[in-house]
């Protein structure tokens, strides 16, 4: 009689890795964990699940539509969409425990059901950073936190990346000073302006406001050159609006902070355009893309907003946080190449191949290295030298090395690196 064999899948829209890859994806989480604790961040971690009524507080529309959500006999019960909306309600209930200003970082999977997608899932890991004030926050936390993502990339070995950054209000300022009052739907149109073109933007555009109105916009939008040059033109548009006013001042003030904390220019950009689709950000938002493969979009993003938690406590809260998708961005490290080359701090540096009784010495080899700070273990299978070579090769071993009873007798060791070929005789 035949067994029933299921067979094993998993659903659309989530990652799973084999080792090779899975060594990369969490030597590259060691690495920027590591940036961020460098940095004074705390680390926090807060449940998968919470309670419907407080995830759900912030939520609506389409974000509702792909939250799981379940009930487990009264309590009504939802998946994390997000680690911001649980840091909220994080901070809130801790907030007497807590020393302000409050620089957090967290690491964790969150969900969505969201249409499958090539390089979108439905699992995905997140990486956050915010800083949270107490009734007050300086702005220069804005341009420490795009710094931050700055040193993360550049530990992991990234180069070719830009960051795109904005504040929202500038562009507040000018709606209100055009007296523009469907100031939603220009900031939606601004916002698909890449995906929808330059021509369907102002067509558009010119619907909701007039074909004067919308060349304004356009002029501002459109300005391109340095950080300098861009400042400086938005300040020769002679509005009095103070939001606007206010909003040139504090993008003046992010890029010249970035500077101090040695972000190279060619490494931001002030782009007018960007507006970040949630409906939180007031002041600075920003984007990442990486230089020569923008299409796959943004592979981190973030912003100032005014108060956390307002729904979950009186005491205001603003802050201003980033975050890395961390799944997405090692979809696309993969796709482009990246991945091929990348060498991960976590790899196997010696395979130990026992050749006839040398066990006892394979062990001694196996704890001295160790003791040297090598990732090092023993195979431990009766097998023929062939198949331990095959299988030091699937593992993608750094180097093997080959203990016989002659090295045992002479105390010298032979090793073989895996990529070059090379041997090298060494003594214990």
């Amino acid at each position: 009689m035949k067994n029933n064999i299921i067979k094993p899948s998993i659903l659309a829209g989530f990652m799973e890795l084999l080792p090779k890859n899975q060594k990369k994806f969490d030597d590259i989480v060691s690495k920027i964990k590591a940036v961020y604790e460098e940095n004074g961040c705390e680390a926090i971690d807060t449940p998968i699940i919470e309670k419907s009524e407080v995830l759900l507080a912030k939520s609506g529309g389409e974000t509702e539509k792909q939250v799981y959500s379940f009930e487990k006999g009264k309590n009504k019960m939802a998946l994390r969409f997000d680690l911001t909306v649980p840091f909220a309600r994080y901070t809130a209930q801790h907030f007497d425990e807590l020393a302000f200003p409050f620089r957090r970082y967290q690491i964790g999977k969150v969900y969505r059901g969201e249409r499958n997608q090539r390089g979108r899932y439905r699992e995905f890991y997140q990486c956050d950073v915010d800083v949270i004030g107490k009734n007050s926050l300086s702005i220069n936390n804005d341009a420490w936190v795009i710094n931050l993502a700055d040193r993360a990339f550049k530990a992991i070995g990234l180069t070719s990346y830009k960051f795109q950054i904005s504040n929202r209000k500038i562009l507040k300022g000018i709606l209100s000073e055009l007296e523009i009052e469907r100031e939603n739907d220009v900031m939606t149109l601004i916002d698909k302006y890449d995906k929808i073109g330059e021509k369907c933007f102002n067509d558009e555009l010119t619907k909701v406001i007039g074909s004067e109105q919308a060349e304004i916009i356009n002029n501002i939008i459109s300005i391109e050159g340095s950080s300098d040059e861009t400042i400086k033109r938005l300040s020769e548009f002679k509005f009095s609006n103070e939001t606007f006013i206010e909003g040139i001042k504090e993008l003046e003030k992010v890029t010249n902070i970035l500077s101090c904390l040695g972000v190279s220019s060619d490494k931001f950009t002030i782009n007018l355009k960007i507006i970040r689709g949630l409906d939180y950000y007031t002041g600075t938002v920003f984007e990442t893309f990486l230089t020569g493969n923008e299409s796959y979009g943004s592979v981190c993003s973030g912003g100032r907003y005014d108060n956390l938690a307002e729904k979950y406590t009186n005491n205001i809260l603003p802050g201003v946080g980033m975050s890395i998708g961390l799944t997405r961005l090692f979809f696309v490290l993969s796709e482009i190449g990246f991945l091929d080359t990348y060498k991960a701090n976590n790899s196997l540096d010696y395979l130990i191949l026992p050749l006839g009784d040398t066990m006892d010495y394979c062990i001694e080899v196996m704890n001295d290295l160790q003791k040297k700070n090598y990732v090092a273990t023993v195979y431990f299978e009766e097998s023929t030298l062939k198949k331990m070579m095959i299988y030091a090769n699937k593992i993608q071993a750094e180097n093997v090395i080959i203990i016989g009873e002659d090295e045992v007798k002479n105390k010298r060791l032979k090793s073989k690196n895996m990529k070059t070929g090379e041997e090298t005789y060494i003594n214990l």
